[in-house]
């Protein structure tokens, strides 16, 4: 094999190159993670990132071409463990209530314990929907909405739930799992010190009164049977 043909990850000072470039990133990703939760998505430049970072502003554009970017890759993380769980529900056939129930849950309790870094994320998404004036577009790769993707996983269970008739097919899954996560968002902004479960119960009653509003009317607790009681 030719020096040429050598993978270039094989290369010392290519090893080192990319070392450094991961490390420049973690630290980029860090200092937004901190920066957005302290000053708001208004407030925070790219330039204060690359400060708190100690890298230039140029460095910083190298690796996140802007602000959009740069907070969607911060927030995907949060997301990332979501999708993975409802993934696992729809491939285990699980009832499709009680994943939802617990994906529901489980994204209160992560814009509760987020709720400064959730606030300046819904900020960034409604910004860059303005800016681009419609839905996203899968080829671009700044978009917060698909960089970080909190509808997806409500909407997989969703759509698993319309195919065994587990749930009534209207409203469309895109549709409900999106305006249930811009109410838990806009919550998270507004109410930042909101209780998470009394945030949950009002999401799933929206989601379930929209897609099996028996679970309402025949709960074991009257109208609120998604009540959890200290």
């Amino acid at each position: 094999m030719s020096p040429a043909d050598v993978p270039r990850t094989a290369d010392p000072r290519a090893r080192a190159a990319q070392t450094k470039r991961d490390r420049t990133r973690r630290a980029l990703l860090d200092a937004a993670d901190a920066t957005f939760g302290s000053r708001g998505w208004a407030r925070t430049r790219i330039e204060d990132i690359a400060a708190a970072a100690g890298v230039s502003v140029a460095t910083a554009y190298n690796h996140f071409p802007s602000k959009h970017s740069l907070i969607g890759h911060v927030y995907a993380p949060l997301v990332h463990p979501l999708l993975v769980q409802a993934e696992r529900d729809v491939a285990a056939a699980r009832p499709v209530v009680a994943a939802l129930e617990d994906q529901v849950r489980a994204l209160a309790r992560t814009t509760s314990r987020h709720s400064e870094l959730t606030a300046s994320f819904f900020a960034a998404v409604q910004d860059y929907t303005i800016r681009v004036e419609g839905p996203s577009d899968p080829d671009d790769e700044i978009d917060p909405r698909l960089l970080a993707p909190v509808p997806d996983a409500i909407r997989i269970l969703v759509e698993q739930g319309q195919r065994t008739g587990e749930l009534r097919s209207f409203p469309a899954a895109s549709d409900v799992s999106a305006l249930v996560v811009n109410v838990m968002l806009t919550r998270a902004m507004n109410r930042p010190d909101e209780p998470v479960d009394a945030r949950a119960e009002l999401l799933l009653t929206v989601l379930f009164g929209a897609l099996r509003p028996e679970l309402l009317l025949d709960g074991p607790s009257g109208d609120r049977p998604f009540r959890r009681r200290a």
